[in-house]
């Protein structure tokens, strides 16, 4: 008997703010595995801002959507089938075959996880590529030495959020992000350990930031872009570092994106400005497990879930992400 299962599939391509009609839940064939895969029940999907531009068919640092196919993305679940002598069913493991029910993984393409100490879904987070990226960010990217003063924008969200913590640990003396609303404001600090949080839509970027740093920053981990790049720019103290992490403001802008006014500035700073991709730094993957798992399993580092239920769900989850409904990981629980 021929099994079924369920898929986000991509309907058309949104020219600007993508909405729900741009998605299909559709219902498709399990596909008969062959040798050396497995067939994986997956129980959370990981939707992120990234996938914004998946959407475009432009050339990019990866291949766009297809359009009426299964979108891809993260996902955490259980081998229930295998056909493959080194994950047998029941084994937990990570992979980035969603966003459905089940996904078909060749077994290389799959990695155990062990959630002994920490939940499984941190792979997909804190764990995963966004911990990594914010890792990255501070070690390499804009190196955060003893005494910075750090600024991260989208600092409520899956890389910022994590970014704040590290910057700390690496040797930040202040450490002040912004966020959209009270209630990311107030878990910046709560929940984050931020000194300082500053609510983008409330009050003054560039204004509040000099409030904040009177003497300047020396690091900026920028997810956002456009205006809030520029503000990071403009307090930025000479020789400083900017990790160009992502432009979540301008990822649904038509023609051309807003950019800082202020480039020259930077120029005449000596300011090092560096994009980066996750993918440049899987090599960094082993290190940043072997420290932020310990830091997770005696919670000093701290993250937060936002959790949406149902696959039927999962466009609203993404479109959630892009416009900022989410404090910490954005995440769907297929049932």
């Amino acid at each position: 008997m021929t099994s079924y299962t369920q898929q986000i599939h991509l309907l058309n391509r949104p020219s600007g703010e993508p909405r729900e009609s741009d998605f299909a839940l559709v219902t498709v064939p399990i596909p008969r595995l062959e040798p050396g895969e497995v067939l994986v029940r997956n129980a959370w999907l990981s939707v992120d801002p990234y996938m914004r531009g998946r959407m475009n068919d432009t050339p990019s640092y990866i291949a766009p959507f297809e359009l009426n196919s299964a979108l891809e993305g993260s996902a955490v679940g259980e081998v229930i089938e295998s056909r493959n002598t080194e994950l047998p069913v029941g084994t937990r493991v990570s992979h980035f075959a969603g966003l459905r029910e089940h996904s078909v993984v060749p077994g290389e393409q799959a990695m155990p996880i062990d959630d002994s100490e920490v939940s499984e879904t941190a792979f997909l987070g804190p764990l995963g590529t966004t911990g990594l990226t914010a890792y990255a960010a501070v070690t390499r990217i804009a190196p955060v030495h003893d005494g910075d003063v750090v600024f991260v924008s989208g600092a409520a969200g899956a890389v910022g959020s994590v970014a704040g913590q590290l910057a700390r640990r690496q040797g930040a003396s202040r450490v002040i992000g912004s966020a959209g609303g009270a209630a990311k404001v107030r878990a910046l600090v709560e929940d984050f350990g931020y000194d300082d949080a500053i609510d983008y839509r409330a009050e003054d970027i560039p204004e509040r930031l000099a409030e904040l740093a009177p003497d300047g920053i020396d690091v900026f981990i920028d997810n956002v872009g456009g205006a809030q790049l520029e503000a990071g720019i403009g307090q930025m103290r000479p020789h400083g570092r900017v990790a160009m992490v992502g432009a979540v403001s301008q990822y649904n802008e038509v023609g051309s994106a807003t950019g800082p006014n202020n480039l020259y500035e930077a120029a005449t700073k000596e300011v090092t400005l560096r994009g980066m991709l996750v993918t440049s730094h899987f090599d960094l993957m082993p290190e940043f497990l072997g420290r932020a798992i310990p830091w997770l399993a005696d919670g000093s580092l701290r993250t937060r879930e936002t959790v949406v239920d149902g696959i039927e769900n999962t466009s609203a989850a993404l479109l959630g992400v892009l416009n900022g409904a989410n404090i910490g990981k954005m995440l769907v629980r297929t049932s």
